[in-house]
């Protein structure tokens, strides 16, 4: 459930915006309502809901500069409006979504799809970077049995960098360039992987989280030691859980 905070000037907004809201009451919870922005910015410090709902239209301080004045702004925006000429400045502003007034229904519907999917990719990179953080802190070897052209290899997990997909053939890529196909899916190559060192990013990649030098969070990428670029699935949020 998505934990909300209102901000509006206008009590009878607020009211009309929380009504919509309370319809998708199996979806949104109201933690908070606020007619004044000061004391919006004083809880936001203190809080992080999984977002924020903005009028634009208000005195004193209006939306924008509400934003600037934001210290925490680790969730995402929802801007507010009677005045479609405000959307294309709201989403520069760093705006998930904007909503005219009076508020559809059926937008608002669409509102919380893109709060979710935005959150979404957020938690899987906070995931991703605790389980690089928590594995750079042991030091794990096991021996992994690789068949391949008739023979039994025995490989250090140091040795593999990444495994990737192509169909129904995996390509394993080792230390110093060499690489080995494999007639195996990557599926079938992950579950001869420790799953303590080695973690499915993404649909056609498998990597090494010993050999990971850099996650770029908002690009959605791992690099690695032998500075191959390898990218990290938006839609793998459940892999990552199921890995913790």
């Amino acid at each position: 459930m998505l934990e909300a905070v209102l901000v509006d000037d206008e009590s009878k907004a607020l009211e009309s915006l929380s009504w919509e809201l309370s319809n998708l009451s199996d979806e949104v919870k109201i933690i908070a309502t606020f007619t004044d922005a000061h004391e919006a910015l004083g809880y936001l410090e203190k809080n992080t809901p999984d977002c924020l709902f903005l009028d634009i239209e208000m005195p004193v301080m209006d939306g924008f500069q509400f934003i600037k004045n934001l210290k925490n702004k680790d969730f995402p925006v929802v801007i507010t409006t009677a005045y479609n000429q405000y959307a294309l400045k709201a989403l520069k502003n760093e705006a998930i979504d904007y909503l005219l007034k009076p508020i559809d229904s059926d937008d608002l519907s669409d509102t919380i799809t893109k709060i979710k999917k935005f959150n979404d990719k957020n938690y899987t990179a906070e995931r991703l970077e605790k389980i690089l953080i928590n594995f750079n802190s042991k030091s794990l070897q096991k021996k992994i049995t690789i068949n391949t052209d008739g023979k039994l290899l025995f490989l250090e997990s140091e040795e593999i960098l990444y495994v990737e997909s192509d169909g129904n053939y995996s390509t394993l890529y080792l230390e110093g360039g060499q690489k080995l196909l494999l007639t195996k899916k990557l599926k079938e190559v992950n579950q001869l992987l420790p799953s303590e060192s080695f973690f499915r990013i993404h649909n056609s990649f498998v990597v090494n989280l010993g050999k990971i030098k850099e996650f770029l969070k908002t690009d959605g990428y791992v690099v690695l030691k032998s500075n191959h670029k390898i990218p990290v699935s938006r839609q793998k949020k459940s892999d990552f859980l199921d890995l913790l």
